[in-house]
């Protein structure tokens, strides 16, 4: 990247370049701040020769204005150039701010949402499908009373040992 050193941003405030040189100037100093520096100095070095600003609201006004009316022109997906306002619009009264829809704002779809679950409820769409959910856990349960697990076997057989051991116990009593 080719740096401008501070002459040539001082020939640049005082307009003595040609066209093309300051176009050259105008892009680079959007993407260096090195030289950004150097010409804020030397617009501060040449204050006095600029001309003054009788009302500065005014000018931003103008300024404003021009901006607003100012379109670029961007490619789209397809190649194609459209042109779009740089500025948006705003608005001058609150009238002209449009309101959304009932149906987009958030709480039409929570209300939505509470009427269904309720609805749901009340005509049993839950209480099926939680009968559902038993059938299909049952057959599982049956299998495994069927084929009880080595743990309940071992518990099994000691509480029946047990058991034989107070018969005897209260047998020979």
């Amino acid at each position: 990247m080719k740096h401008y050193n501070y002459d040539e941003w001082l020939q640049y405030v005082k307009d003595e370049i040609n066209e093309k040189d300051k176009q050259e100037l105008e892009d680079h100093l959007y993407t260096c701040d090195q030289c950004l520096t150097h010409y804020l100095l030397a617009i501060e070095a040449n204050e006095t020769s600029l001309p003054i600003l009788s009302d500065m609201s005014e000018f931003t006004d103008l300024v404003m204005a021009e901006v607003s009316k100012q379109k670029i022109v961007v490619p789209d997906t397809t190649g194609n150039f459209n042109t779009m306002l740089m500025v948006p619009s705003v608005p001058d009264t609150k009238t002209e701010i449009k309101k959304k829809p009932f149906y987009q704002q958030a709480l039409f779809h929570y209300l939505l949402a509470a009427a269904a679950t309720i609805l749901l409820t009340f005509t049993g769409a839950f209480q099926s499908l939680a009968t559902y959910a038993n059938a299909l856990e049952s057959p599982k349960q049956q299998v495994q009373e069927k084929k009880p697990s080595v743990t309940e076997g071992v518990i099994n057989k000691t509480f029946a040992w047990m058991d034989s051991l107070e018969k005897k116990g209260a047998v020979k009593k």
